[in-house]
């Protein structure tokens, strides 16, 4: 934090920044570059599952990542879909509809107290919606972001775009990881035993129950990406 701090106050006074910090005075730019960097945080949601279904399901790591093929098939298959969306519809909706998808995706795989055979078919249809939701999202925020920049700022905004993904995607799976390591060495969440009835073994609940919860946090970042996108990214199509 003290670092964050001190690197804010050099560069903002600073003619020639490294960050040119200014860009983000832009509403729109500032608002696709938040909500992306919170879907990608969201990736997160992958070390939790599949180490749920290894630590608490006893699955080896091939047949973990066996059930994760639906999100490369979908995130390929439907990246052009996204452009023709943008084209249609401009950047909002299609940039809604993906964080949408996407928060049904992590929602998918929050029901940990089911049997394991039920919670790989449920994990089969998450990941697919996830490579869904994050091909319709990609491109309109893109060109929402950089679209609304001038010329000479492109580059540098470009930059910074790019960079809100990588550490969205860094930051969310180091945060998601600490929260599942931390309740699942910890016992679990005690109050959610007294609310959910877990099936299947006991031996693993701590487990479900921290994954539960690591869950959950990606589906606020999903939330709050959300209501990013509805305060700050116009509606309708870009004017040519």
């Amino acid at each position: 934090m003290v670092a964050a701090v001190a690197f804010f106050r050099i560069e903002s006074g600073k003619r020639d920044a490294f960050v040119d910090l200014g860009l983000f005075r832009n509403r729109t730019y500032a608002g696709a570059t938040l909500s992306n960097f919170l879907i990608n945080a969201t990736v997160g949601m992958q070390l939790v599952s599949l180490q749920l279904v290894q630590l608490g399901g006893g699955m080896s790591a091939q047949q973990a990542g066996m059930l994760t093929l639906g999100y490369a098939i979908a995130i390929i298959a439907f990246i052009r879909f996204g452009e023709k969306l943008l084209q249609r519809f401009g950047p909002r909706k299609p940039m809604l509809w993906g964080c949408m998808i996407t928060g049904v995706a992590i929602a998918c795989l929050m029901p940990t107290q089911v049997m394991l055979d039920s919670y790989r078919v449920i994990a089969v249809v998450g990941y697919t919606l996830f490579g869904l939701g994050l091909a319709f999202y990609a491109t309109p925020s893109t060109d929402a972001a950089l679209s609304n920049l001038p010329m000479e700022q492109s580059g540098a905004g470009a930059g910074l775009y790019k960079m809100a993904s990588s550490l969205g995607a860094a930051l969310g799976v180091a945060i998601s990881g600490a929260i599942f390591t931390a309740l699942g060495a910890g016992g679990g969440v005690r109050w959610l035993e007294g609310v959910i009835t877990f099936q299947g073994r006991v031996d693993n609940v701590a487990v479900r129950e921290a994954a539960m919860v690591a869950l959950g946090f990606n589906l606020l970042m999903v939330v709050v990406a959300i209501a990013s996108i509805l305060l700050t990214i116009p509606a309708g199509k870009r004017e040519p």
